[in-house]
């Protein structure tokens, strides 16, 4: 599966040279948002996944790599959220603990984008947004949905007392560049000038 993703996603590439060398000269939205808590899986899964994207010509969205001295925090992120094509939620034990990661998937959920989660050592069922004090009602609404959203949405599941890394983040990759792929088919189809096909 995953050598028939990448053949495929390699056969995409070069029927869209013209886009590329195109991007190249134009800054792009990123095309994954990586969503994450950093403190549980930046420096393993995360970090794997965006490199591997990175090789591929993808332009993922990590806050450390993406981000520099001066941006605006929430700005830089909602904008790369709201340009992104596809959004890849990691969740770990800690995640909901996390405003920011809360914040993020509440905005995929509110965009209709397509979200992978990966689910790194906890179960769907775990997940659950506690009221601390911290946040107001409308926004423990928005976060307690969007996260009944991702753990209703088929995703990836990784223990990593057991599971192979490498697998996790290969699979991770194939789900990406296959959403890619057919987001772009249906941006196409749904083009006025495009091609009638039966």
């Amino acid at each position: 599966m995953h050598r028939s993703a990448a053949t495929s996603f390699q056969r995409y590439l070069f029927s869209h040279q013209n886009q590329i060398q195109l991007a190249k000269h134009v800054t792009k939205p990123c095309d994954v948002f990586l969503n994450h808590r950093g403190i549980d899986t930046k420096r393993t899964i995360v970090s794997l996944l965006y490199d591997y994207l990175s090789r591929l010509n993808l332009r993922p969205f990590m806050d450390n790599k993406n981000m520099k001295p001066g941006d605006k925090l929430f700005d830089k992120i909602d904008s790369a959220i709201r340009g992104c094509k596809v959004g890849v939620a990691v969740f770990s034990p800690r995640y909901c603990d996390s405003y920011f990661c809360l914040h993020e998937l509440a905005m995929f959920m509110e965009s209709n984008k397509k979200v992978i989660p990966i689910f790194c050592d906890i179960k769907p069922s775990q997940l659950q947004v506690v009221d601390n004090g911290q946040c107001d009602v409308e926004k423990l609404r928005r976060f307690r949905l969007a996260l009944e959203q991702a753990k209703n949405t088929a995703g990836l599941t990784f223990n990593s007392s057991e599971g192979n890394l490498a697998d996790v983040v290969a699979n991770a990759a194939n789900c990406v560049i296959n959403s890619l792929i057919e987001i772009d088919d249906q941006k196409h189809s749904m083009s006025p000038n495009a091609p009638f096909r039966l």
